[in-house]
């Protein structure tokens, strides 16, 4: 049987972090499989450049290298849908997609959102369709414990632009779990 890392080595801190940041880029990507490819890309990035620095910097560290990862996939993705907007159907004879008929499936009654909030897949199905700043606020926040300095770090905004996304996300959140109102606290 394998020895146990010990708490403060960077196997520990990875397994820690592993599933939380594979949701995150799930979360902001929408494709599994992305999301593990980017999720390894930057842990193997902070074992290769970080690994002797001070453990208490390596959260940080490591959500700065998600979120550069998470950026280069939206940047990638964008390219190749420029280049590749040439493959859609064209519609010469004006006629309307019978695809646009089909009725939406998806609940918004927000008491019915309100009634499986203790449902975790619709809490992330609301985070998961905020706004990618606003997601990224979120979860490093509430999720991931960093304040708001070490967010606008990872997030290469400024801490104002933090509370921002911050608040709006939750506000977002608690409307679509049909939770109104916002305490002083939450903008901290």
């Amino acid at each position: 049987m394998p020895a146990r890392p010990a708490p403060n080595s960077l196997d520990a801190f990875l397994r820690d972090v592993s599933r939380r940041a594979r949701l995150t880029a799930e979360l902001a990507t929408r494709d599994r499989e992305a999301a593990q490819d980017i999720v390894q890309e930057a842990m193997l990035t902070l074992v290769a450049k970080y690994r002797n620095h001070d453990p208490s910097s390596w959260g940080p560290l490591f959500h700065r290298i998600l979120h550069s990862r998470l950026m280069d996939h939206f940047r990638r993705e964008s390219r190749r849908k420029k280049w590749f907007t040439w493959l859609d159907p064209m519609d010469d004879a004006g006629e309307e997609d019978p695809w646009q008929h089909i009725p939406d499936q998806v609940d918004t009654n927000p008491v019915t959102l309100l009634q499986r909030a203790d449902n975790m897949d619709t809490v992330l199905d609301a985070v998961g369709n905020l706004p990618f700043r606003q997601q990224q606020a979120f979860l490093l926040r509430a999720w991931e414990g960093l304040d708001t300095a070490q967010t606008a770090e990872v997030m290469g905004c400024a801490e104002g632009s933090v509370k921002t996304h911050y608040f709006r996300a939750l506000n977002s959140i608690r409307a679509k779990l049909g939770n109104i109102g916002t305490t002083a606290e939450d903008m901290s």
